[in-house]
């Protein structure tokens, strides 16, 4: 599968994975600001954006498209970054393919399962029941998921999966996978034994999100064990997007590490 990729500056590799319902437009911002020092690869991954549809959603496929794309584009070693989703295909990534991958970042997610995707599931059921076709510009979408989703910034994070096709709006993201497949997605595969990545690794949360909890650090540093935890006080899930300039300043961190 070949995922649509924007690439920004140029040197050493750096790739940025999106989480569920987003895509690398999210990251764009932060893509630009390090692209000063090092090639960014803002991705779309499977059933998102701009990248192909597939019935698969599951971590090793996602990991694998991954390796696919370091293969096309001629990439030896990269750096991974990824948030939330995102950062469980980056950690399989680097779990799976660890001399592939040069450092890792991993955004406000841990190597467990979750028991929470019930605020995605309903995010998604909401988003189906729309009859985009009807609908001309975004501000529609917004309107349309308003009676059950009340946050202002989420119903605009949203949106952004829709965009115009030949009658009305459509969704860019494939709901239906997405939707069929959450436990897939907030669960978490068993590693091949004995699986460790040995390289330099960032997990950067949020103070206020609860996604990484001190519980589950022994797992961190058994899979992980040059990993350092940083903590962004008041800030929830989307790190990147309350705190910009932290994640950007993190993650330039990450990347003087050798």
């Amino acid at each position: 599968m070949q995922l649509n990729t924007r690439r920004f500056g140029g040197g050493e590799p750096v790739l940025i994975l999106h989480g569920l319902l987003g895509s690398g437009r999210n990251w764009q911002a932060i893509s630009k600001a390090l692209a000063s020092d090092v090639e960014v690869f803002a991705i779309d991954l499977r059933n998102h954006g701009g990248s192909p549809w597939s019935d698969e959603m599951t971590y090793p496929a996602m990991a694998g498209d991954i390796l696919r794309l370091l293969d096309d584009f001629g990439i030896g070693q990269a750096t991974l970054v990824g948030h939330s989703m995102g950062g469980k295909v980056a950690m399989c990534a680097a779990l799976a393919y660890p001399d592939r991958i040069r450092r890792l970042g991993v955004v406000d997610i841990a190597p467990v399962a979750y028991d929470h995707g019930h605020g995605f599931q309903a995010y998604l059921e909401t988003m189906l029941s729309l009859d985009l076709a009807s609908m001309s510009r975004r501000g529609d979408v917004e309107a349309g998921l308003a009676a059950t989703i009340p946050e202002a910034p989420i119903r605009a994070f949203l949106a952004q999966n829709s965009s115009p096709g030949e009658a009305g709006l459509v969704w860019r993201s494939n709901l239906r996978v997405l939707l069929d497949g959450l436990p897939a997605i907030t669960g978490w595969p068993e590693p091949v034994a004995g699986a460790v990545y040995e390289g330099p690794t960032l997990f950067l949360r949020g103070g206020a999100s609860g996604y990484v909890r001190d519980s589950a650090m022994g797992e961190i540093r058994h899979l992980f064990p040059d990993s350092d935890l940083e903590t962004i006080d008041g800030v929830g899930h989307w790190v990147h997007a309350e705190a910009p300039r932290a994640t950007i300043e993190a993650l330039r961190r990450l990347l003087a590490r050798d």
